[in-house]
């Protein structure tokens, strides 16, 4: 049995040991059990699947054809028909052309920033003017909704990367909601992603120097330091809470198991497509089976045979990195969208068949569009940056499936009616999750608001 320990015995070097302390005198479960009392008995629980179109996908070659514009804005791809009646989208995503009433598509999302890292930056705040230390969306709904499994709740697959990849403290940290909201990262590399086929989660290895019998202590060291209930600010008690997630999860073959993919039949595995953001989308169905509230995944779609790396911005579509915006290599349409439409097609009807699409919702967007106008780039031919109007698609949850809002102008350039800012389309999301996009996200409870945006009725039910 561990000593008790007076205040006044405690040296600087044990708290730092320790990790923080138990500020609030309770264990991460009975935290987590008194949050679901306060939401209320039986209320029901929502999951979001975020994937990141990270560079900025088309919407003329995607979700706002214009097929009556002249060849030099509209591009050479075809609308096809969905299972919606009036509603088209590109001949290159034919499988979820016929998945159109389990989704919705917003058409109209703007703002003013072409800059990648700004953009990103606002994006995943989902503020137009976000502080330096903006907690993320899946931060906030960490903070809002946090698991109740033995998982991590908030997990990033397939970490950013290249010259227009944000600062890591806007998605890979808490923000000033504290580390405790941070998402588990997977995938430093682009070759560290479920396709490999040397893939392994080191996440739940302790190091080597450190026995079991050793985290016992600095268990038992924490739950000493729970004592010192005068050290109890916003600030420990998040880093308390930080913590025991970790202790927690090393022990946890149910966080293990999660991320164990040779646990799926090779034919699922090859309905997502061998790719990394298909085995990436199927892992991060695994986590939300198992209990993770939030998974982001980068749409990075991988490589084309004989191509060597460059970058995981898949969708940043200039013609400018020897591979024109409709060739078909890693950084081209006819590459990365019909990969795109497999695993996503792939995720919605399997999330579907589990019974987990009506509490996942399902986010496919990026930091903006592409402009009208096609341009010989540096080498190819591509699209450049487009804020001022483009497309996001959203499902499952409480997302009105066949729903198309907004409308753009003959060349989907500007916003011809319903623009939504970025404010309004996380609020969306927040209400899409069961979540008052007004809540109190401030130690306070008040002063600061998760979203001060209105969400878009008619893409919800």
């Amino acid at each position: 049995m561990s000593q008790s320990i007076q205040p006044s015995t405690v040296a600087r070097r044990r708290l730092i040991q320790a990790g923080g302390i138990g500020a609030l005198g309770l264990s991460l479960p009975q935290l987590l059990r008194a949050d679901e009392r306060a939401r209320g008995a039986g209320k029901r629980e929502f999951s979001c699947i975020f994937i990141h179109q990270f560079g900025g996908l088309s919407q003329l070659d995607s979700w706002d054809m214009k097929p009556a514009a002249p060849e030099e804005i509209r591009g050479p791809y075809r609308p096809c028909s969905t299972a919606t009646p009036g509603f088209r989208i590109c001949e290159l995503m034919p499988r979820l052309a016929r998945l159109s009433e389990q989704y919705a598509v917003v058409r109209t999302l703007t703002h003013k920033q072409s800059e990648h890292k700004r953009a990103n930056s606002m994006y995943l705040a989902g503020q137009e003017n976000p502080a330096a230390d903006a907690p993320s969306f899946g931060a906030m709904v960490a903070k809002l909704r946090p698991s109740l499994a033995s998982i991590p709740g908030h997990v990033w697959l397939q970490k950013f990367g290249g010259g227009a990849a944000p600062p890591d403290h806007t998605y890979l940290t808490g923000g000033n909601l504290g580390m405790a909201y941070a998402p588990m990262l997977i995938g430093e590399r682009h070759d560290d992603n479920p396709a490999s086929p040397d893939f392994r989660v080191r996440a739940f290895d302790a190091p080597d120097e450190v026995s079991p019998a050793r985290l016992l202590r600095r268990r038992g060291a924490l739950d000493d330091l729970q004592r010192l209930s005068r050290m109890a600010t916003p600030e420990f008690a998040t880093q308390d809470l930080y913590q025991r997630r970790s202790f927690e999860l090393l022990g946890s073959s149910t966080a293990r198991e999660a991320f164990e993919m040779d646990r799926e039949p090779e034919r699922l595995r090859d309905r997502y497509g061998r790719h990394p953001l298909g085995q990436n989308l199927l892992l991060a169905r695994r986590l939300i089976e198992a209990g993770a509230r939030l998974v982001n995944v980068v749409a990075w779609t991988g490589l084309a045979e004989g191509e060597k790396f460059v970058s995981v911005e898949t969708w940043d579509m200039h013609g400018n990195a020897d591979v024109g915006i409709f060739e078909n290599g890693w950084n081209g349409l006819p590459f990365a969208l019909p990969r795109t439409d497999q695993a996503v097609a792939a995720l919605l009807e399997d999330l579907g068949d589990r019974g987990l699409l009506d509490s996942t919702l399902v986010v496919l967007v990026g930091e903006f569009g592409r402009t009208p106008v096609i341009r010989k780039g540096a080498k190819r031919i591509g699209r450049d940056h487009w804020p001022q109007c483009y497309s996001a698609m959203l499902a499952g949850a409480r997302v009105r499936g066949g729903a198309v809002y907004g409308e753009s102008d003959k060349q989907a350039g500007y916003v011809k009616s319903h623009p939504v800012t970025l404010e309004d389309f996380c609020a969306t999301l927040f209400a899409a999750m069961d979540i008052e996009p007004g809540s109190g996200i401030s130690p306070d409870g008040f002063s600061v608001r998760a979203s001060l945006g209105h969400p878009i009725a008619a893409v919800l039910q």
